[in-house]
């Protein structure tokens, strides 16, 4: 790797690892990006057009989670490019011939993310033994039936709503991204009073001013159905969602969905960025001249992780959402103190902090050794 290797700075990454199975046409890439709290934990993301660059930051925005949320557990992530819609037999071979080929690298664990679910861990569990977000029926805890990252994103919405004196009850809330953790964030917010008024998944998208009929609309994705198919609302493009006033906008899809070119549109308040990397650092940048609250992705969407470190050691679910809300609270709380008192973006704080954790984990290992 030596210095040629762009990504790589003082934190990592500890280890990538390419595979290629020709039998399966199966190509897929683990980067392991910081151990030093612990083995990583980052999810598995199917897609077709994933890359060692977003898997390297994806790995990267987990190391820094995981410390900012005081985990035993370092950051890692892997990809494999496919159809996450393929059919479900060829899916688990795939997932299954991955995993196998990935039996010893015993400082990851995986965990569902894009294109991946409980019963995707499950056949990894199977394989490996080394897997999160497991079903209930096989000891788990499975995050996104419950919501973990979704009710992680309602308290830093909470909290952040607080420093900016906007009042959750009757806030106009867009989701760009109404999947596991979109719907969840959009319901739980609800239940502190907001309304959701926009939603977009990768098909289209839903508006109604007055606010959506949730539960509705959460049924009829359950149910397979996509959010331009809706019939209580005003069907547009899924990019339309960008342009929809409200008071907090949550994306909760795809890395760089706002960017320097697109940020202009946005017309909100506070951020609470449900995705990880969702928007790109010159758009961050942005947005904090405008004096729009961005708050970053490894506070915010901090409970999937949380929850399945509690899983891996033995929680349960009462005690997961128990962490989940005690540690988002306190991270978003001192990341919006240091703001104030440094006069600098939630981000750069954030990263400060994440850091100072990490390099502390650093300085007890003998790194010769890696």
């Amino acid at each position: 790797m030596g210095k040629s290797f762009r990504f790589a700075d003082e934190l990592g990454p500890h280890k990538i690892v390419y595979v290629y199975e020709p039998d399966f046409d199966l190509k897929g890439i683990l980067v392991i990006d910081n151990v030093a709290a612990g083995p990583s934990i980052g999810g598995l993301r199917i897609a077709p057009d994933v890359s060692l660059d977003e898997c390297f930051r994806l790995a990267r925005a987990m190391t820094m989670k995981n410390a900012a949320a005081g985990l035993s557990h370092g950051g890692g992530k892997s990809v494999l490019f496919g159809d996450p819609s393929m059919p479900k037999k060829e899916k688990e071979r795939y997932i299954r011939c991955f995993a196998a080929a990935l039996k010893n690298e015993e400082n990851y664990i995986f965990g569902p993310d894009m294109g991946t679910d409980e019963e995707c861990m499950a056949w990894i569990k199977d394989e490996i033994g080394r897997s999160v977000g497991l079903p209930s029926e096989a000891g788990g805890i499975p995050l996104d039936e419950i919501g973990a990252t979704g009710f992680g994103l309602s308290i830093a919405a909470e909290i952040s709503a607080n420093h900016i004196d906007l009042d959750l009850q009757g806030a106009r809330v867009v989701v760009q991204g109404f999947g596991s953790v979109g719907k969840h964030a959009a319901r739980f917010l609800a239940q502190k009073g907001a309304v959701l008024i926009g939603a977009a998944d990768s098909k289209g998208s839903v508006y109604n001013k007055d606010g959506l009929e949730l539960e509705e609309l959460i049924e009829f994705k359950n149910a397979g159905g996509s959010v331009k198919d809706f019939n209580k609302g005003k069907k547009a493009e899924k990019d339309a969602v960008i342009d929809i006033e409200c008071d907090i906008w949550i994306p909760a899809a795809r890395p760089d969905v706002i960017s320097e070119e697109n940020v202009s549109r946005l017309k909100t308040k506070l951020i609470i960025s449900g995705a990880n990397i969702p928007i790109t650092e010159g758009a961050e940048k942005i947005l904090h001249d405008q004096k729009i609250l961005c708050m970053p992705d490894f506070i915010c969407n901090a409970g999937g992780v949380i929850c399945a470190a509690v899983e891996y050691h033995s929680g349960n679910k009462t005690l997961a959402f128990n962490t989940i809300e005690e540690k988002i609270r306190q991270n978003t709380k001192e990341v919006l103190k240091f703001i104030k008192e440094k006069n600098i973006r939630p981000r750069e704080a954030a990263v400060k902090i994440a850091k100072q954790r990490i390099k502390k984990a650093m300085s007890f290992k003998r790194w010769s050794i890696f």
